[in-house]
């Protein structure tokens, strides 16, 4: 039984990002999944890895499914879940979505990615036409959940509707300080100034690399860039995708994390280099402005060097930990749970009633 009024809920989330793609709509949805199974629901995914698939052009690394819509139709007919959440607006999302409005069941979705900026860098494509097309997708959502209250108000500026919380948590157990690892380094590497995420042209990662600092610059991550980046910043140490405990001591080692996207909803990896002790410096942008709100974690300036030498001198080890065990990925999956929207099958032929199901959330939700 669930924790929901008593009732174990059966919830399918349906996205076009999942494993082996690295980034945090992966962690963030597989890390939900997992919290809701030991609050007693059951989850199912709908992943490209159920469709035949082919990559997605100049990014290799994401395939997307070839016309999913009939499997997709026949599993959520088979399964009659209680609630449909879309996290993605790419094929498997939009197919998940004209099921629901041709059966006149409620679904909710999720913002997780600027796809109109990333869209916009790659080939220079008006913003104002991919935010049309992606509120499109988005209006007929009963709960559009997103990450931070920044970026609650600059989609509701765009015209987007039905905008609900969902913040993100963080692994505190697995991403901790680590003060063996930084005693008896070599001093000469230091300052440790460490980039996490992908190694693509909308993480903006030249500015990092581009930025003149004391010390070692490292790159953690895989992407379309990467071995462009090698080849023009040869004094850059490169060490491709970092998982669990490696990834961990990355972040542990580190003097600063440097952010330099201007485009994350969220930027998951903030978290977690806090969690580890290592304060951050990024630009002051929807992201970092809502996450580094406390001089002792961190910096945000537009001079990208002014913030990472000043996150250097005024960081606190011992504040970015403290910071970091505020996000419980308990109170995030509890706030996605309170943003479902349950379907009432009794009624779905008729009047098509909605069921909240932030009635049935015993926690608090966070703000």
């Amino acid at each position: 039984m669930g924790d929901q009024a008593g009732r174990a809920l059966h919830i399918v989330i349906v996205t076009d990002a999942a494993p082996p793609q690295v980034n945090g709509v992966v962690r963030t949805l597989r890390q939900t999944s997992e919290e809701l199974g030991k609050l007693g629901h059951r989850v199912d995914t709908i992943t490209p890895e159920d469709f035949r698939t082919v990559p997605l052009p100049s990014y290799k690394e994401i395939r997307i499914a070839l016309r999913p819509y009939p499997r997709i139709a026949r599993l959520l007919d088979r399964e009659k879940p209680d609630a449909i959440h879309i996290a993605t607006e790419g094929p498997l999302g939009h197919a998940a979505r004209r099921y629901c409005l041709s059966r006149g069941v409620p679904f909710t979705t999720s913002f997780h990615t600027r796809f109109p900026e990333y869209l916009h860098a790659r080939t220079r494509f008006p913003q104002s036409w991919s935010y049309a097309y992606v509120r499109r997708f988005h209006a007929p959502s009963s709960s559009v959940m997103v990450a931070t209250p920044t970026l609650r108000q600059e989609l509701a500026e765009r015209g987007f509707t039905n905008l609900k919380l969902w913040s993100r948590g963080v692994d505190t157990e697995l991403f901790r300080p680590r003060p063996e690892l930084r005693e008896g380094q070599d001093e000469q590497r230091r300052p440790l100034w460490l980039y996490v995420g992908r190694v693509a042209v909308e993480k903006n990662i030249d500015a990092f690399l581009e930025t003149d600092l004391p010390g070692t610059k490292m790159v953690v991550g895989d992407g379309p860039r990467l071995e462009h980046l090698k080849k023009k910043f040869r004094d850059v140490e490169f060490t491709g995708a970092l998982f669990g405990d490696k990834l961990a001591e990355a972040f542990a080692r580190a003097d600063c994390f440097v952010f330099p996207s201007r485009t994350d909803t969220f930027g998951l990896v903030l978290v977690e280099a806090l969690a580890s002790g290592t304060p951050v410096a990024a630009y002051p942008v929807q992201g970092p402005i809502d996450i580094i709100t406390d001089p002792a974690t961190g910096c945000l300036d537009e001079d990208l060097r002014t913030a990472c030498l000043t996150a250097l001198e005024k960081g606190s080890r011992e504040a970015c930990r403290a910071h970091a065990l505020s996000y419980s990925w308990e109170a995030c999956t509890r706030q996605f749970l309170s943003n479902l929207v349950l379907i009432d099958r009794e009624r779905e032929a008729g009047s098509g009633m909605l069921e909240s199901a932030a009635a049935q959330a015993k926690a608090p939700v966070p703000a």
